[in-house]
């Protein structure tokens, strides 16, 4: 049986079916008239099924683009250091994340409590973007591949305005989902959705792009109110679980990063939103050169157009796209370019601002220093001008973070407590346990990121203010019981008698 024997097959099944899919396919030959489907309409359809133009496209093919993005697409599961009186904000929930309250908050003597999600393996050696919110707070991040290969992996990098964290784990001849360019995305593109949601491994799911530049108002507050949304839209079933996984065209290539979606119940109700991936490869970039995105800053208020917005400012030329300039900041990037209050940015680059979340986008693919063209509208005229982006310090120099050094000792890693978290806790330092492997410090309850902040042995008791500090002392005091002081990360102060042998 050739296509257009199966598919005239699959029309009259579908006619006898009844009157929803007559009504559906009276849609497709005369969309401005709802009404009966008679035997002219029908005669004439199936004459054009039968008709030397017709033809079902050939890269419909889901199977193919399946099989080459399935196997880099990995489950991650972290480990998140919760005691009883730890509150999570509400969002977590809705992205996939365990309430802490059924489980006990269990941080210390029980199993800690475990998020899951997904990952895209975006390199050979072992480099996977996921969504911030999938390994925020994490002690221990696991990766489980698609053939059940599983390591431990290592934060290089966050980005909570955009929620993607790049991640590393120690492997090589990796598959891989090579970045396609989500600019080219057009509404109505076939999709697939890649991920693991309900712990239900490599699930795929087929949609259509619905829309762009969307945005849904769920990174509100991050870090100085830089927040970008501005998602892709797709109807590709996405659940709790797919955050951080791949969304991708036909030809296998990414084009967007699952984060979240649109729901009541808290599963997929008719929805999804991806972070383009043209967004995700500036982030991911950014992380694996400096440990921090550089962020390019026009530094305007902005608003959508509308026609409120025009009868409210009595604008007296008409203006049907663009972002309306309420603010600009001195010293800023949109001050030295000389834009106004008032004015209407159409373009940036010569691509086309349609909203606020569009011109965020296209702003946060840049860097400081970069110069970018701007189009704009100032009293009915069109205008252009250059503005040089500058970071949230006002300059053009790049910021960089250290990866923190980690220390191995029997099993143990330690790190440095970072500047923010001795902030928080008002402590001068100590070691953070990064991974706990040893049978000993298990039992006794040691957990991963629990902070010692100092030790008790034999010789008496040492103050740690940072990880070198304890390697060194558990080398001397080799063989001997130890007590271990501290505090879990939410501040929670605990102690464990450790036995060595």
């Amino acid at each position: 049986m050739n296509k257009k024997q199966f598919f005239l097959g699959m029309l009259l099944a579908a006619l006898i079916g009844g009157v929803v899919a007559l009504a559906g396919v009276s849609f497709l030959i005369k969309p401005q008239n709802a009404g009966t489907f008679d035997e002219k309409q029908q005669a004439s359809f199936v004459n054009l099924l039968s008709g030397e133009s017709f033809k079902i496209p050939d890269g419909i093919n889901f199977v193919a683009s399946a099989q080459l993005v399935t196997p880099a697409v990995v489950h991650v599961n972290s480990q998140v250091a919760i005691t009883p009186r730890t509150e999570r904000d509400p969002i977590q929930e809705f992205f996939g994340f365990p309430d802490p309250r059924r489980d006990g908050g269990q941080g210390r003597g029980g199993q800690m409590p475990v998020s899951s999600g997904s990952g895209v393996i975006i390199s050979a050696d072992g480099y996977i973007v996921t969504n911030n919110h999938v390994v925020e707070g994490a002690t221990k991040i696991d990766i489980s591949l698609d053939n059940n290969k599983r390591y431990e992996a290592t934060v290089i990098g966050t980005d909570p305005t955009t929620d993607l964290a790049l991640l590393k784990i120690e492997a090589t001849g990796l598959p891989f989902v090579r970045f396609g360019d989500s600019d080219d995305t057009m509404i109505g593109e076939w999709v697939l959705a890649v991920g693991n949601p309900f712990n239900l491994n490599s699930t795929v799911t087929a949609g259509i792009i619905s829309a762009k530049a969307r945005n849904i108002g769920i990174l509100r507050g991050v870090e100085n109110n830089l927040q970008i949304e501005s998602f892709l839209q797709t109807d590709a079933v996405v659940n709790p679980g797919n955050s951080g996984g791949a969304l991708v065209n036909l030809a296998g290539e990414l084009i967007g990063i699952n984060t979240a979606i649109a729901t009541n119940t808290g599963t997929f109700t008719g929805y999804s939103f991806a972070v383009p991936s043209t967004l995700v490869k500036k982030v991911m970039d950014d992380l694996m050169k400096h440990g921090a995105v550089q962020r390019g800053l026009l530094g305007v208020s902005i608003n959508n157009v509308s026609p409120e917005l025009a009868d409210a400012l009595n604008l007296t030329f008409p203006v049907e796209r663009g972002v309306y300039v309420g603010g600009v900041n001195e010293n800023s990037a949109g001050k030295e370019a000389g834009l106004k209050i008032g004015d209407i940015i159409i373009a940036i680059d010569g691509k086309t601002v349609n909203n606020v979340a569009n011109l965020q986008e296209l702003v946060a693919r840049k860097r400081p220093g970069d110069k970018i063209d701007v189009e704009y509208i100032r009293d009915g005229k069109t205008s252009k001008t250059s503005a040089t982006l500058k970071n949230f310090s006002g300059d053009t120099n790049i910021v960089k973070r250290e990866i923190p050094k980690t220390y191995t000792f029997e099993g143990l890693q330690f790190e440095d407590v970072k500047e923010d978290a001795k902030q928080k806790l008002d402590i001068k330092g100590g070691a953070v346990i990064k991974m706990n492997s040893n049978e000993n410090w298990k039992k006794a309850g040691a957990r991963n990121g629990f902070i010692i902040t100092s030790v008790i042995s034999d010789k008496g008791r040492a103050k740690i203010n940072n990880a070198q500090e304890m390697i060194d002392f558990l080398e001397r005091s080799k063989g001997e019981e130890i007590v271990v002081l501290g505090m879990f990360p939410d501040g929670t102060e605990y102690y464990f008698e450790v036995e060595r042998n």
